[in-house]
């Protein structure tokens, strides 16, 4: 049973005793129903618009999840999944606040970078000069 159809219902009972409609008692039971069933219309017209929050709300859940997938990818390789393969990223601590940051190549290429979760800038001076590796990710040549 609905708010709505409780107050309704009691209502009724009082409809039932057949009180004196000019008394005291009567016009304070009929305001008092009269309140109640406001306020039963305001939380079933509350319940609605939750109702519709809660859709949209899961909606954006669902898009939310998609959009981490494509951009996180289910494990710890980024490329895999995002058409990537030639760009390279890179893991960058921020010595303020310990954020893990994820750089390209064209954000190596510039002489600072904000962090995302602190705001503090960040001096990029990163060189691959004797590098050793076969990663491909520097100008070493070597294969």
């Amino acid at each position: 049973m609905t708010l709505t159809e409780k107050v309704a219902y009691l209502k009724g009972l009082a409809a039932g005793l057949e009180l004196d409609k000019d008394s005291k008692e009567t016009k304070i039971f009929e305001a008092m129903f009269d309140i109640l069933e406001d306020m039963a219309l305001t939380v079933s017209d509350i319940d609605e618009d939750l109702s519709a929050v809660e859709d949209l709300v899961d909606a954006i859940d669902e898009d939310l999840d998609e959009l981490e997938e494509y951009v996180f990818c289910d494990d710890d390789d980024f490329c895999d999944c995002c058409d990537c393969e030639d760009d390279e990223l890179y893991e960058v601590e921020c010595p303020s606040c310990g954020e893990e940051i994820y750089l390209d190549d064209d954000m190596l290429d510039e002489e600072f970078i904000e962090c995302p979760a602190c705001g503090e800038k960040l001096e990029l001076d990163i060189e691959f000069d004797d590098c050793d590796c076969d990663c491909g990710c520097c100008d070493c040549d070597e294969e």
